[in-house]
């Protein structure tokens, strides 16, 4: 099996790669300071590890939701990296998580985590608060939907997901990266920030 992780955003001081053909999308965040962070992950196999190994050994895992938490005691033992997820959704992950986090908690100061249950209890995104500003929000948004926000039979709270797309309406930020990725069609940045801010606006207001 071949395994390969393509690079979608080089910054000054960070960079983002996705690892082709996973769903849900697996991507792998490059921090000068927090180092690597591997954001979800599939199925375990040793031609993956090899081709997130081959760009970085990451130091975090971070769960946007249970959704994309697959073999999580091998990813953790394969890598020696910490697992972070919400204290909300850490129930739900078949796992050990290290590190069950609320709104408060930041990686290096420049990293926070933004709480938006609703698709599970406890989704939570990742973002890099520093410009040009990244957000990684896990399954509580989509690319593939025109709004960006559409009610799911599966939600645990579609009014959740509507009160945290309030929250998110005035955030800076150019890059946006879901868990529905499909890598040559979804709009990732720069812009994503007006772009999911209209999409957003027009969920709320249908």
């Amino acid at each position: 099996m071949t395994e390969r992780l393509i690079e979608l955003v080089r910054l000054p001081r960070r960079a983002v790669h996705v690892l082709a053909d996973s769903a849900p999308a697996v991507f792998l965040l490059l921090d000068e300071r927090a180092g690597g962070i591997l954001v979800n992950t599939p199925a375990f196999c040793e031609a993956r590890l090899a081709a997130v190994a081959a760009v970085v050994r990451p130091s975090f895992i971070f769960y946007p939701s249970a959704r994309g938490a697959r073999d999580v005691e091998r990813w953790r033992a394969a890598t020696g990296a910490r697992t972070i997820a919400s204290a909300e959704e850490t129930p739900a992950i078949a796992g050990t998580i290290d590190e069950s986090v609320t709104g408060d908690v930041r990686l290096y100061g420049r990293l926070d985590f933004l709480m938006l249950s609703g698709r599970t209890r406890g989704t939570c995104a990742l973002r890099v608060k520093e410009p040009p500003g990244l957000v990684f929000f896990g399954p509580a948004f989509e690319h593939a939907a025109p709004q960006m926000l559409r009610p799911h039979r599966d939600d645990y709270s579609y009014e959740n997901r509507l009160i945290g797309a309030l929250g998110i309406r005035d955030l800076a930020f150019e890059y946006a990266f879901c868990d529905d990725y499909v890598h040559g069609s979804s709009r990732i940045g720069p812009g994503a920030g007006k772009l999911f801010s209209d999409g957003l606006a027009a969920a709320l207001d249908a």
